[in-house]
């Protein structure tokens, strides 16, 4: 009866360790489980060289031990199990409620959160902080002659060339419509523009959906207008960031489009 629940307990830590990454963990709880084979085999090896042999109560007492022990083990490998399916549940609601769908970037819920955040450090350590706005140019043409689901398209294909060409501390976060926002921690006010001019350089060389000759549609390539602020002693909280940053945006735009315009304070 024990070795049917030792068994039965194997099972869901092998299933366990199947879904772990690779590494130490994963390694640990291998371990584990050649225990729990040990144990298998051990109780099997006694229960069969002994079961004969067995004339007082006493000599039961092994069996026994083994038998609850082996219920334990069972335990342990099913709450392991549900355990790590909850925590993998956890992450990707997690996940989902952080991010943008559409885009595979962060959503403005995580932008608010982590800008206040990395406000709150960068007055409190005297760090510097910029913060860039990015706006497609004209992109309701793009809705209007290709459709919204081409539009969808080449948002997706902003979102991932932002990510492959920013730090993985910038925060890259949809800040509304074709509107897209990266936090950008430790970063001077000239680093984060050097940043903005790359983008806009490689935005407008790279198309954001190619030629489909099949389909007879030629490929698709944007412009964007880009707004930088950085943190400066006259911004008390971070709507000021913003509002400097958005400022910046709608200069850009009116100057033209496709080129980068910095926020400055007495201007």
């Amino acid at each position: 009866m024990g070795a049917a629940f030792l068994g039965v307990s194997f099972f869901p830590i092998r299933k366990l360790v199947s879904k772990l990454p690779a590494g130490n963990i994963r390694q640990k709880w291998n371990f584990l489980s050649i225990l729990i084979l040990f144990f298998l085999f051990g109780y099997l090896g006694y229960s069969i060289s002994y079961w004969e042999k067995y004339e007082i109560h006493f000599d039961l007492l092994v069996p026994v031990i083994f038998f609850f022990g082996s219920i334990f083990v069972l335990m342990v490998g099913i709450l392991s199990l549900q355990t790590a399916m909850d925590l993998n549940l956890i992450h990707v609601l997690k996940r989902e409620n952080i991010t943008d769908t559409l885009i595979g970037i962060y959503n403005r819920r995580h932008f608010d959160f982590k800008l206040i955040e990395e406000f709150e450090r960068a007055h409190r350590y005297d760090l510097p902080l910029s913060l860039l706005m990015l706006d497609i140019d004209h992109f309701k043409k793009i809705n209007d002659i290709y459709g919204h689901q081409t539009g969808d398209m080449v948002l997706k294909s902003l979102g991932q060339l932002i990510l492959k060409n920013v730090r993985e501390t910038d925060i890259v976060a949809r800040y509304g419509g074709e509107e897209i926002a990266i936090i950008t921690p430790h970063t001077s006010v000239k680093a984060a523009t050097d940043l903005a001019e790359r983008l806009c350089r490689k935005l407008e060389s790279s198309p954001m959906i190619p030629d489909d000759k099949y389909n007879n549609r030629q490929s698709i390539s944007i412009t964007v207008s880009i707004g930088v602020a950085g943190l400066d002693g006259e911004m008390l909280d971070e709507q000021s960031l913003i509002k400097g940053t958005d400022e910046a945006l709608y200069e850009a735009k009116r100057k033209g489009r496709n080129q980068v315009v910095v926020f400055r304070q007495n201007d």
